[in-house]
């Protein structure tokens, strides 16, 4: 990968301003430091016990070769492993970065991305959306992968919004469609049915090629783009259960 000057150092933070009122009080500051250690070391714990099998691992590779960081996009519900899997590849030079919201209810997932060595980036999809872009551009600059779940940060449920081909096409970057499946797990109550794999259970994290949009895309071209996305997401998933 390229050696981007001015990059920022390892797990930087990225701030944005927001106009959130609410403030951290000293006693929950310090309850988030005992729990996040927890929280992560209970995510570790799943990521040991289970089986995880990666195919297509040749494209992050194919990627990389670009010559610049790439944009891997996955749904809100399938993180867990995803994340897993592109955070291994930190010794082929791909740095993840995440963008978390800013306000109080941020600092923990927060956190947990600095812990497992992942550039955080504080800022709200939703609620920012034009300043967001911008500091995903930004870290893009400096050489940081965003993790980028398409239908977040609320829904619908995989749904591949536009966020993601626009990024792609203003930057230049790659995206890069991955998705899992479990042999067994529960799915939350939640609007994204996040899959929690039973400890001890095998999982398959499939990876697609890298896709580029060009600059000249027209709006009418973008959303092609997002049902193409959609598709490789939906087939990487099918393939990933095909594999189990």
């Amino acid at each position: 990968m390229n050696d981007v000057r001015g990059r920022a150092p390892r797990n930087t933070i990225y701030q944005q301003q927001t106009s959130s009122t609410r403030k951290l009080s000293r006693w929950r500051r310090r309850l988030y430091r005992v729990g996040a250690p927890v929280a992560f070391g209970l995510v570790r714990f799943w990521w040991w016990s289970c089986r995880v099998e990666v195919r297509g691992a040749e494209h992050i590779a194919a990627a990389a070769a670009l010559d610049g960081p790439v944009i891997p996009v996955y749904w809100h519900g399938q993180q867990l492993f995803c994340v897993k899997c592109l955070l291994d590849r930190r010794g082929q030079g791909l740095r993840l970065g995440f963008l978390i919201s800013p306000s109080v209810d941020g600092e923990v997932p927060a956190m947990l991305a600095a812990r497992a060595g992942a550039v955080v980036i504080r800022g709200s999809s939703s609620n920012t959306g034009a300043r967001a872009l911008r500091d995903y551009l930004d870290v893009l600059k400096d050489g940081v992968s965003p993790g980028i779940t398409p239908d977040g940060p609320a829904g619908p449920r995989e749904e591949f919004k536009q966020g993601p081909v626009l990024l792609a096409q203003l930057s230049g970057r790659p995206m890069l469609p991955m998705a899992m499946a479990a042999s067994g797990g529960f799915h939350f109550r939640s609007w994204d049915r996040f899959l929690l794999p039973y400890p001890f259970a095998r999982v398959v994290v499939a990876i697609g090629p890298a896709l580029t949009v060009p600059k000249t895309a027209s709006t009418a071209d973008k959303e092609v783009w997002q049902t193409r996305m959609r598709d490789a997401l939906r087939d990487l998933e099918l393939a990933a259960r095909q594999s189990l």
